[in-house]
Formats: structure tokens, C-alpha cells, sequence
């Protein structure tokens, strides 16, 4: 949908930006600033202060055990033949590995001679298990004798394992049954770029068993764990948002924000300069909070906590932080919660909580929400074209992005079940139909309509709150589904 096909006002008197920022006694940006602000990295405005995940998970280095399988003495007629070079082999995947760790900026600690014989193996998965790593990545440069069952005797252990073979060295007699288990990435390919995928899934659930979010709700403070993933929470009494943001001035740095938002805007539909500026507020307050509790990400039960006040929803300062990568969930959303943070930890870009609803007419799946990031290609990519607009309360100021049609799109809600039973994940993938202009339709005004790959039946489309983001990464999220465990719904 274009944007003269949004039905939208500039201001409340048709006004363009540039006036809209004279007729409120703002400062106008240079181009060059405004390009740098507003299309690039939203971190970037002129005396802002940078903000970065400030808990546990910002200091955690992932540590992985590494080993290369095979036999001591020369291939021969058995696969993988004469024919490989296996110390050529050793040293390309070795340099591939620890090239892949440097730049996920996690430790893989190599095996410095190669595993050859199954008492061998057992012994180094024991060791990796005692040591607590993070997971383990079994490199075979064999397919027989003791190659597969030091793989199995892996995959069997506690530590999520990545298997790589070679083509050469699998068949499929020896991927069929390990790869139905839960515990393993299996890649048998020559395409490396699975397994620096693998190690990266590696680094993300050890991020995301480290991440310390912040909760804002109730008036109790306390600390919890998520299920099975071990994401820390720590809640927080929601009246401390706003006693916080009573007591914060409207700054210089403030001002410099709210003034790039509103210049890098298509259109403001809706709110007034002074809209804008608490928002930004709200973010400064935020990031203060996720300073003084160390955290790595932040939710709130923002309409509980603000609804009846004239503090400023959340809305600007989360989709912010979502923009500069730091996990931001509504609602005190706590599956929404772990679901942004492996979203960004495993594909560098933010996610889009939402409220879903059935397009019965298109077959479609609407997300409807008034917090929505706009960086959506991903961390320091241009923003989308996007338009300042009124919550659906009619209040505070939002930031709506105009999603690309086409775009392909990731549909992802982790449903936690409690100590004894694994979560579960939807999953889906489709292609970004269009924009639903609000107004004149009603609710949030970001809303997003997919078209989901091979679903027509939408009414019941399962989980609430679910995550949509750029790119299909069903198959990958299928795969990080195994290697930890959890129950994969591909709907």
C-alpha cells in the first residue's frame, strides 16, 4: 500500500513536517543528520547515549567444545576412499570454525588432536559435560567404525550437539535415526554456512538462558526463571516506571530525538510535538531502568501501570529499544518476552509482538499492535518509510512502519508450559500482503496482514502475541526447535 493510499493527515491541519517542526518550535535537521538518525541506526542521534543490553547475557561469552572425528590410520577402499584428503579437510573446517566463532563472538575450545576411538570420545564428552559447556560440535571426517557412534554417544548427552558430515561421510542409514532425536543438529553437507548456523543457535540458547529481563508489574519485587530456558525475571513494581519518569526532565538529548522521529516521518497524523517528546522520555526512562537492574531485555504492564495516568505509554521507547537490539515485550508478556530475545539473538533484526486477527475475506493473518520497530531488515539496516501516528487510545505518539509487500515473513510465539513440560513453538512463514490503514479500520495501528504459506483457516490460528519478523526462517527455527528440546508446531 503506498502511502497516498493511507488516508492519513499531516498534523491536525494537513501541515508538512518541516512546518509541523517550525509551528512547534523545533530545531529542523539537516538532511545529512536526518539521513543519519532517522534511515540508519537509531542510536546515532547527536548527543545521544548509547544503550546496550546491560545484564548477565551482555557479558556472557558462549563456550563450545569442538572435535574432529575419524580413524588413525589411512581411509582405503571405505568411505570416504583414498580419494579424501582428510588433513586438508581438518585444516579448512578448523580455519571455517574458528573464523565462524570470532565473529559470533563465542569460544570454541578445539580438541588439538583428532577423536580415534569411541573410549576416546566418551572420555571428551564427559570432559565437555563436567566443564558445562555450552554444547558441543562433532566434526567427522569418517564414516566408519567409531565416527557415528561417538556422534550418537553426543547427541545422547545432556549438551546440545552440532553434527557435521562431510559429504563422504554419512549415508543415510547413518543420519535416519539421530536425526528423529531431540538434542542434535545434524548437517551433512558441504555447506559450511549450515554449520556456522548451528554454532550460532549454540551462542543463542546459552544468550537466552543468561538474559535477565526486567518485568514491570504488580508491586512486588521478586525473581523467577523461565522453564526449561532459564531466562532470569526479574520483576519490578510497575510504580517505579512512573515515579522514575516524573522525576526525569525533558532533555537536550530528549529533544534531539524527538525532533528526528518527527523529521524522518512520511507523515504525522495525530500527535503533537509534545506527544513525541514524552515517548522519547519513556525511552530514557526505560533505558535507565535497564541500567539499574542490569537487564538484557524490558517488558511492562503498560496499560495497568499507565492506562489511568497521563504518563506516556511505552510505545516510541520499546520500539526503540527493539531498533537498537534490546528485547522488548508488552503487556509484561513473558513468552513474548523470550521469543523477541531469540529472535534477535539468532537473526539480527527485531520482531514484531502482535495482536493476531483473521482476515476471513483474504486468508490472512492480521497483526495488529501500537508498538512495532522500524529497522526491520535488521540491526544498523535503513529503517522503512514510517508515519507518526496517535495510539489507538488516541493518545501518546507511535511510530508505524510501512512493511514492504512481498516481503517474505516469519510468524513465532514460544509457549511456556511450566517445569515439566518442554515449551512449544509455532511456527509459520508467508509473504507480507499489505498495511491496513487505522483509520478508518480500528485497533492498533500497526497492522501488518501476512499471507501464510499453505493456511486458510485463520479463526483459530494458535498462541497470542506472536512475533512476526522478515525473512522465512521456518526451517531454521524448526531446527533450533530440536537442538533444544522444545515441541515444534508448524502451522
Amino acid at each position: 500500500m503506498e502511502s497516498e493510499d493511507r488516508s492519513l493527515h499531516v498534523g491536525s491541519c494537513g501541515c508538512s513536517r518541516r512546518t509541523f517542526l517550525a509551528a512547534t518550535g523545533s530545531v529542523v535537521l539537516s538532511q545529512g543528520l536526518l539521513s543519519a538518525v532517522a534511515l540508519a541506526n537509531p542510536g546515532n542521534a547527536e548527543g545521544e547515549k548509547a544503550i546496550s543490553q546491560c545484564g548477565p547475557a551482555s557479558r556472557y561469552v558462549p563456550r563450545v567444545k569442538a572435535a574432529f572425528v575419524r580413524r588413525e590410520g589411512d581411509y582405503g577402499m571405505r568411505w570416504p576412499g583414498a580419494i579424501y584428503d582428510g588433513e586438508a579437510a581438518l585444516e579448512m573446517y578448523r580455519q571455517k570454525i574458528e573464523e565462524t566463532a570470532q565473529k559470533l563472538g563465542m569460544e570454541v575450545q578445539m580438541s588439538p588432536t583428532p577423536i580415534y576411538s569411541l573410549e576416546e570420545g566418551q572420555k571428551w564428552i564427559a570432559e565437555s559435560e563436567n566443564e558445562k559447556a555450552d554444547g558441543l560440535l562433532v566434526v567427522l571426517l569418517d564414516r566408519q567404525e567409531h565416527a557415528w557412534p561417538t556422534a550418537t554417544k553426543a547427541v545422547e548427552s545432556p549438551l546440545p550437539a552440532v553434527i557435521f558430515a562431510p559429504i563422504g561421510a554419512a549415508f543415510t542409514t547413518n543420519t535416519g535415526q539421530i536425526s528423529k532425536r531431540d538434542g542434535a543438529f545434524i548437517c551433512s553437507t558441504d555447506d559450511f554456512s549450515q554449520v556456522a548456523y548451528g554454532m550460532k543457535m549454540l551462542a543463542a540458547g546459552a544468550k537466552l538462558r543468561e538474559t535477565r529481563f526486567v518485568v514491570l508489574r504488580g508491586d512486588e519485587r521478586k525473581e523467577e526463571t523461565a522453564p526449561h530456558l532459564g531466562t532470569t525475571l526479574r520483576y519490578v513494581p510497575a510504580s517505579h516506571f512512573l515515579d522514575l519518569y516524573n522525576q526525569t526532565p525533558v532533555t537536550e538529548e530528549i529533544d534531539r530525538i524527538a525532533d528526528a522521529y518527527i523529521a524522518g516521518a512520511e507523515q504525522v497524523a495525530g500527535p503533537s510535538r509534545q506527544d513525541v517528546v514524552n515517548g522519547v522520555k519513556s525511552f530514557v526512562v526505560a533505558r535507565t531502568i535497564l541500567e539499574q537492574e542490569e537487564a538484557d531485555g524490558i517488558s511492562m504492564d503498560c496499560l495497568g501501570a499507565l492506562g489511568k495516568t497521563t504518563v506516556s505509554l511505552p510505545c516510541i521507547a520499546w520500539s526503540r529499544m527493539l531498533d537498537c537490539g534490546i528485547p522488548a515485550a508488552c503487556e509484561a508478556d513473558v513468552g513474548a518476552c523470550v521469543t523477541h530475545a531469540l529472535v534477535q539473538y539468532l537473526f539480527d533484526r527485531p520482531g514484531f509482538q502482535q495482536d493476531p486477527v483473521a482476515d476471513t475475506a483474504n486468508e490472512c493473518l492480521i497483526g495488529a499492535h501500537c508498538t512495532c520497530p522500524i529497522h526491520l531488515n535488521g540491526f544498523g539496516q535503513p529503517a522503512e518509510p514510517y508515519h507518526l501516528s496517535h495510539h489507538h487510545g488516541k493518545r501518546d505518539a507511535v511510530p508505524v512502519p510501512h512493511w514492504k509487500p512481498g516481503q517474505r515473513a516469519t510468524v513465532v510465539d514460544i509457549l511456556l508450559k511450566g517445569k515439566d513440560q518442554p515449551p512449544e513453538m509455532i511456527v509459520s512463514a508467508g509473504e507480507v500482503v499489505g498495511n491496513i490503514s487505522v483509520p478508518p479500520a480500528g485497533g492498533c495501528v500497526v497492522s501488518v496482514s501476512l499471507k501464510l504459506d499453505g493456511v486458510t483457516e485463520l479463526l483459530d490460528y494458535p498462541g497470542f502475541h506472536q512475533i512476526f519478523f522478515y525473512g522465512d526462517y521456518k526451517k531454521e527455527l524448526k531446527n533450533y526447535c530440536r537442538l533444544f528440546g522444545i515441541e515444534a508446531r508448524v502451522v
